[in-house]
C-alpha cells in the first residue's frame, strides 16, 4: 500500500510540510509506503482547457503533475493534498496542480475508489474555507475522504509554532491512523473478493442549456 502526499506550499519545509510529516510518520509506522512531492517555488501552469487529455489520458505538460498522475491507480492507494491558507483558500500552486491532476485523470478514472484527505496550515483564520476547497476534488472523483478528530488543520506562522499546536498535530496523527485503517479494510475486502461500488453506467455529462 502506498500514499502520495503533495506539499502545496512554496516552502519545502515550512508549516504545511510539518503537518504532512506528522501524518506521514504514522503511515510509515503502520507499514504503509509514502512518497512526498514538493510543489516548491517553481510556477505551476494552470489548466488551459485544451482537453487533449480527453484523447490521450494525460496532460500534455511534462511536469510533476504528470509524474503524480502516473502513480494512479496501479502504484498508489491514497492521496493527501496539503496547502497553506492564502486569503481563506488554498495556495495558487496547489490549485493549479490539482486542477490539472484531476481533470487530466478523468478519462482513465485514475482516482476511483482511492482514499484521500486534505490538510491545511494557517497562521490564524481561513482554514475551513481552504479545507473545503481541497475536499471538493475528492468528492467528485469517487474517492473515499478520510476525516480525523477535528478538521485537518494546524496553526502557526512557522514550523516551530506548528509544533506547539498540540491538538493540530494530534489531529494529523489521528488522520494517519484513520487512513491506515481504511486502506487495510479495503485490502481485506479485496482478499474477500468484495466488489467495489461500481455504477455500471457510462458517465453522463450534461449542461443546463437546452436546444430549441
Amino acid at each position: 500500500m502506498k500514499v502520495v502526499l503533495i506539499n502545496g506550499s512554496p516552502n519545502a519545509e515550512g508549516c504545511t510540510y510539518t503537518a504532512l510529516r506528522e501524518v506521514e510518520q504514522i503511515l510509515n509506522d503502520e507499514g504503509i509506503e509514502t512518497q512526498l512531492f514538493q510543489v516548491g517555488k517553481k510556477p505551476v501552469s494552470g489548466c488551459i482547457a485544451c482537453r487533449s487529455c480527453f484523447k490521450t489520458g494525460h496532460c500534455f505538460m511534462d511536469d510533476s503533475v504528470k509524474e503524480v498522475a502516473a502513480l494512479f491507480p496501479e502504484h498508489a492507494d491514497g492521496l493527501i493534498l496539503g496547502s497553506p491558507v492564502y486569503y481563506a483558500t488554498m495556495s495558487g500552486q496547489i490549485s493549479s496542480f490539482a486542477d490539472r491532476l484531476f481533470f487530466s485523470s478523468m478519462k482513465e478514472r485514475r482516482f476511483d475508489y482511492k482514499v484521500a484527505a486534505g490538510i491545511v496550515s494557517c497562521r490564524r483564520g481561513g482554514a475551513v474555507g481552504a479545507f473545503d476547497d481541497l475536499n471538493k476534488y475528492f468528492l467528485m472523483n469517487n474517492m473515499y475522504v478520510v476525516g480525523s478528530q477535528y478538521w485537518n488543520m494546524v496553526h502557526g506562522s512557522k514550523p516551530e509554532e506548528v509544533k506547539q499546536d498540540l491538538e493540530g498535530l494530534q489531529t494529523m496523527r489521528r488522520l494517519g491512523k484513520n487512513m491506515a485503517f481504511l486502506l487495510r479494510a479495503f485490502q481485506a475486502a479485496k482478499q474477500l473478493e468484495v466488489k467495489e461500488a461500481v455504477l455500471e453506467e457510462e458517465h453522463i455529462f450534461t449542461n443546463f442549456i437546452q436546444g430549441s
